[in-house]
């Protein structure tokens, strides 16, 4: 009697849970190992499905005995384990290409540094308002793994970060979309652009003349590596720039999709999400959409009524006449950028945290114009303070969202903006950016 195919999932957070009752239901002998302990949640799941785990500790030799292992994107490549695993010739891959082996799922794929997350609630919320029948995953919704094991959808949204790229090897993305590529993890890359560069290109590995890219032609680094490569999917770009023959521009006030040479267009004023980044974000799933043959009249109503993800330029409320937006989630500089791009109001600008490496001298212009105060939410602070106390006048520190929120109010005045927009990690004061968010909200709703 043949014996069975043994699969060691590394990490049991969404992902790996979803990838081991999976694993479960093609008939692999399963095993679930976690460095961390496991949190109730997931270990109900594993007792409910009988599937064998550890956590708090990687048995070494029970893990090198797989015939593979689908590792959770958080364990960096470099790790011993890992190391040993690929030495010895054992295939180490993504839940999300695990996944793909098993659904025949139209699959929309998004990444970039900046606006995945957005894109892909957008791209989701305009294909399930034209009746299809679709699931999210990925980096958002529930674990793609144990949607194929679970459903039978015919169309995936699937938001990749860099991390799940680097694990996928076979799976093809139908349709991929690539936002923009800029620094950030570079700590995961040997702090080489060109290394987290080809991570993002990933997303387009294995398509062939009946796919789809959708990318942005403004961003300068995905341009120049589009020469370098030999695409056979049909190019969608898109550009608030220049008009481009096939995908999506701006026209004064208008973007205009254009897709098998059957245009549509919408006021940019009508569009829910503002600022231009999200005018990018908006023209990618616009793009998407009627690469699918969504009708125009759907795809027009989704981006008017699109509700934003929580803690990514949220309102929170309107007090005294000064207004506070939460985007805790903006964790890198170019987040930040456009958080400061897109308010058209004087800003009292709540910064800081962990810092990965940030070179804020990018974002010395939009401080300028823009910025009225700086208020650092942070332990260490020194970065920020060298960086803009030349171009702020008022720059102050504080431990806590409350304390920042209250001390906000007062540097604000009717018709400014209190923005939350950290530019850093949150791990110093906070468990996760939507920690950090949910603290500023309350802190805000206290005034």
């Amino acid at each position: 009697m043949e014996s069975k195919r043994k699969i060691v999932v590394l990490g049991a957070g969404e992902s790996g849970v979803g990838a081991a009752i999976l694993a479960q239901k093609k008939g692999m002998e399963v095993w679930v190992s976690d460095k961390s302990k496991i949190k109730d949640k997931y270990l109900t799941i594993l007792k409910e499905n009988k599937i064998q785990f550890e956590q708090e500790q990687h048995t070494e030799e029970k893990i090198l005995a797989a015939d593979e292992v689908v590792k959770s994107p958080g364990i960096p490549e470099t790790a011993p384990l890992i190391v040993k695993l690929k030495k010895q010739g054992t295939p180490v891959v993504s839940e999300i290409e695990f996944a793909g082996r098993y659904t025949n799922a139209k699959k929309i794929c998004i990444t970039g540094s900046n606006g995945k997350t957005t894109t892909t609630m957008l791209t989701y919320h305009i294909f399930k308002k034209a009746g299809l029948n679709v699931g999210l995953a990925g980096n958002v919704g529930k674990s793609f793994a144990y949607q194929v094991a679970t459903e039978n959808f015919d169309y995936y949204v699937l938001e990749l970060s860099s991390f799940q790229l680097d694990d996928m090897y076979n799976f093809k993305a139908d349709v991929a979309i690539l936002l923009n590529i800029t620094p950030d993890h570079l700590d995961r890359y040997d702090h080489e652009m060109q290394n987290y560069t080809n991570s993002k290109f990933r997303i387009i590995q294995n398509q062939t003349e009946l796919d789809a890219f959708i990318y942005c032609l403004d961003d300068e680094v995905t341009s120049t590596e589009i020469s370098k490569h030999n695409i056979p999917a049909k190019k969608y770009p898109f550009s608030v720039k220049e008009k481009v023959e096939e995908g999506a521009y701006k026209a004064g006030d208008e973007i205009v999709i254009n897709v098998n040479q059957n245009p549509l267009s919408m006021a940019v004023q009508r569009l829910s999400l503002f600022g231009t980044h999200n005018v990018y974000n908006s023209m990618a799933a616009a793009i998407a959409a009627r690469v699918v043959d969504i009708k125009k009249d759907t795809i027009r109503e989704s981006l008017a009524d699109f509700q934003n993800i929580e803690h990514r330029l949220e309102h929170v409320a309107t007090i005294h006449g000064v207004e506070f937006i939460n985007d805790s989630k903006a964790t890198n500089i170019n987040s930040t950028w456009y958080a400061l791009e897109s308010v058209n109001t004087p800003i009292v600008w709540i910064v800081g945290g962990i810092d990965k490496g940030n070179d804020y001298t990018t974002l010395n212009e939009m401080v300028k114009q823009k910025v009225k105060a700086i208020v650092c939410l942070g332990k260490d602070n020194r970065k920020i303070l060298s960086a803009f106390s030349v171009l702020v006048p008022t720059i102050i520190e504080t431990a806590s969202a409350s304390e920042a929120v209250r001390k906000a109010a007062k540097l604000s005045q009717t018709g400014d903006t209190v923005l939350l927009s950290p530019a850093c990690a949150s791990f110093d004061l906070f468990h996760n950016y939507e920690d950090r968010g949910n603290q500023f909200k309350d802190a805000v709703r206290a005034l």
